[in-house]
């Protein structure tokens, strides 16, 4: 199974989730850039408020796409240690790496967010959302940055993963909704027809029809 776009996933997974529609307590916090697309037609499908989640992957240098480990909102980070062990990066390669990523993680969330308060977490369901997941790095330092705020469930929702990927999360939070699992799994791109990059004005865009 392919999805036409990030648009048409989301309203996918928000079939899948109909049984959190239209509640007062359920939250729905999409990962920027691509996860917000599918974010916004999971809360439109749910009746749910949506809101950004901001996580940043820690790329090998040199090799970017290959995390060594993530960062998140309110100041999380989770390594990636076989990665880190197999290339014997140093503390301060990761350290380096790290701190430019929070540069671009503040930028963010002053774009995305201007003068809006963080949601309250505390209590509610939430609905973590991406576009996909590969190793499931940034996804699960994000589930660790919301357990800190004491949310009564997380739920991951994604278009695509690996099943290894699948799995090992359904271990770590209270349910893992994926439409599909590809089997061998390539990369995250592979199940879309169209996974152009979302851009920062997509994605301020998004949040503010969302919000009218």
């Amino acid at each position: 199974m392919r999805f036409r776009d990030r648009a048409e996933a989301g309203r996918i997974l928000a079939g899948l989730l109909q049984r959190y529609k239209d509640r007062p307590d359920v939250l729905v916090l999409a990962l920027p850039r691509g996860g917000v697309p599918v974010g916004y037609e999971l809360a439109k499908g749910l009746n749910a408020p949506l809101d950004v989640f901001i996580v940043r992957k820690l790329g090998v240098p040199g090799h970017e796409e290959l995390a060594m480990g993530a960062i998140a909102s309110g100041g999380s980070r989770a390594l990636n240690l076989p990665v880190i062990q197999q290339l014997n990066l140093s503390p301060s390669v990761i350290d380096t790496v790290a701190a430019r990523e929070q540069q671009e993680l503040e930028r963010r969330e002053q774009l995305y967010r201007a003068d809006r308060p963080p949601p309250i977490i505390a209590g509610r369901i939430v609905v973590l959302v991406d576009d996909g997941l590969a190793t499931g790095c940034s996804m699960k330092v994000a589930v660790d940055a919301v357990r800190r705020h004491n949310p009564a469930k997380i739920v991951v929702a994604v278009p695509t993963a690996p099943r290894e990927t699948f799995e090992e999360l359904q271990r770590q939070v209270d349910e893992v909704i994926c439409a599909v699992t590809p089997q061998p799994f390539y990369a995250v791109g592979l199940s879309y027809e169209d996974f152009e990059q979302t851009t920062d004005s997509e994605v301020t865009d998004l949040l503010r029809r969302f919000a009218a």
